[in-house]
């Protein structure tokens, strides 16, 4: 029997579960042949961040990036009730997948600097963390909406970069969590 999961009264069938996060479960989903994002919000503690009104700060933060110029998946259904939002899927694989098995495009590097630079011109933070970003069709993409006021200190050159290489912490994060 498939799993199927809603979003304000349509129902998709669940293909897998894609990632957790600090604010939710996302899920790739399809309907009619195409495929989508469901990311389902939770309320489970998170010891280093305060949220809000969660499901209010996914609408706000998607407009944030894409008035700064940051290109996202794009925000489909918001399902206020069962607390859901359904975005576009960007396909392939994350770039801390790539990062992982040496194979990181420099092109990600450049396009992620420009992506720093203009989210910092829009005072702006992205959750610069790899499984966050998505290379697609020469794009990268920013796939998460978390962004917050800019702090030098959360800023992609101060922290992010870190894991963007084969680095001392890439290397502990992804021995503790890939499985492999």
């Amino acid at each position: 029997m498939e799993q199927t999961m809603t979003v304000n009264g349509w129902e998709f069938q669940v293909i897998t579960l894609l990632g957790h996060g600090k604010g939710g479960y996302s899920w790739l989903v399809s309907r009619e042949g195409r495929e989508y994002v469901l990311k389902q919000i939770h309320h489970e503690p998170c010891d280093y961040y305060v949220f809000g009104d969660k499901l209010e700060a996914e609408e706000r933060d998607y407009q944030r990036l894409r008035n700064a110029g940051i290109p996202v998946p794009g925000l489909l259904e918001i399902d206020r009730i069962q607390e859901r939002i359904l975005k576009e899927y960007i396909p392939g694989r994350t770039v801390c997948d790539l990062v992982a098995e040496g194979s990181l495009p420099q092109e990600c590097v450049t396009q992620v600097q420009a992506l720093s630079k203009a989210a910092r011109d829009a005072g702006l933070n992205l959750d610069w963390f790899p499984t966050n970003f998505i290379p697609f069709e020469n794009r990268l993409f920013y796939v998460d909406y978390e962004c917050n006021a800019y702090m030098e200190e959360w800023s992609l050159e101060h922290w992010g970069l870190r894991y963007w290489a084969r680095t001392p912490e890439f290397l502990e994060y992804w021995k503790q969590h890939s499985g492999k």
